[in-house]
């Protein structure tokens, strides 16, 4: 739904600004289906999930011409489970909600935003593969011991399961294919500049049919040394598209600045595309943790088939499975699963159905 020539009127006796063309966007996605666990706390189980392929998004997106190449951008999106309807994240528009200037020289914006190993190593590396991407596909694995949030979920920031609150971010334009952004996250912390902060940098090349990308986040955490520490996070990926089909590789490099604990991610996927309307997504990662993490690992496959009735709804099915080995607390746990395994092995299949609006 687009509405366009609104006029922006300031509030209580401000004088009235001039009529300027801009335009509202109303979008959101609508993700539900069925997964079978394998082995979900030693029993098989299998629950009606929503969001998994994608998260059940609802949002506002707009701009206004203010002249001379300047204009004003603005982003608010919620995320909520279709099964009941109840908003996710604590708020009705907690999944993104910033405001911004754009021109010629950049875009700023101020909010609750994405950071970069996001934004560089997911949105901008996948490309239209990150449609085939699902929760499922994230990090998370026997690594609870790594002190991030969530029991570990998406603990290298790729996912998208974190946003920056009190942010401040760059991006630069376009130039050849290359472009760059940098993001502090203001901690809020009375005297204290850099506790509870976030500090972030992406950087993205694309040139044909190779894009190459790096990131860098460090979140401070109020849970970690007083927010004096936290969980540092950087990556290096790309992809590489061949005809129908497009390869894709990531590095990622997670760190607890105040435990030692660590974790490596080494992840390869490739697409297929059958057909105009079905597509093939394999998937392989190998995660590994350091002695502070007893040494544990994980590797896992997932599978994903992908079928558009038209450009807004289609139907997939998923199989994933990880084997975790290491020391004896090694309970293999796929993303966004409601719970880990009794042991080192745990799999899923889904069948779900998907609605852009």
């Amino acid at each position: 739904m687009k509405r366009t020539g609104w006029i922006c009127m300031a509030a209580l006796s401000m004088p009235t600004l001039a009529s300027a063309q801009g335009n509202v966007n109303l979008y959101g996605v609508i993700d539900a289906g069925v997964t079978y666990v394998t082995n979900q706390h030693g029993g098989r189980n299998t629950v009606l999930a929503t969001g998994m392929q994608t998260p059940n998004l609802f949002g506002l997106q707009g701009s206004e011409d203010l002249g001379g190449g300047l204009k004003a951008v603005f982003k608010l999106e919620g995320q909520f489970a279709l099964d009941n309807g109840a908003s996710i994240g604590g708020g009705t528009f907690a999944r993104q909600s910033y405001v911004g200037l754009a021109g010629p020289w950049g875009t700023v914006t101020l909010g609750n935003q994405y950071e970069f190993m996001f934004d560089s190593l997911s949105a901008q590396r996948l490309g239209p593969s990150l449609a085939y991407v699902s929760l499922y596909n994230l990090q998370q694995g026997p690594f609870q011991g790594l002190g991030t949030p969530f029991g570990g979920l998406d603990f290298n920031r790729v996912g998208g399961a974190f946003r920056v609150a009190n942010a401040v971010k760059y991006m630069t334009p376009d130039y050849r294919g290359l472009n760059a952004g940098v993001m502090y996250g203001l901690g809020g912390v009375p005297g204290s500049f850099g506790q509870s902060s976030t500090t972030s940098a992406g950087i993205n090349y694309a040139n044909g049919p190779l894009s190459l990308n790096a990131a860098y986040t460090y979140a401070k955490d109020a849970t970690i040394n007083n927010g004096n520490d936290g969980i540092r996070n950087w990556g290096v990926g790309g992809r590489y598209q061949l005809d129908k089909w497009q390869f894709d590789a990531i590095y990622t490099n997670t760190r607890n600045t105040f435990t030692g604990g660590h974790v490596d991610v080494y992840q390869v996927g490739v697409n297929y595309s059958i057909s105009p309307a079905t597509t093939l997504r394999g998937d392989y990662q190998f995660m590994k943790g350091n002695a502070q993490l007893g040494d544990n690992k994980a590797h896992q496959f997932g599978l994903t088939l992908d079928y558009a009735f038209s450009k807004r709804t289609d139907v997939y099915a998923n199989l994933v499975y990880q084997r975790a080995s290491g020391n004896a607390a090694a309970m293999a746990w796929i993303s966004g699963l409601p719970g880990s395994a009794d042991g080192s092995n745990q799999g899923a299949v889904r069948l779900g159905l998907r609605h852009f609006f």
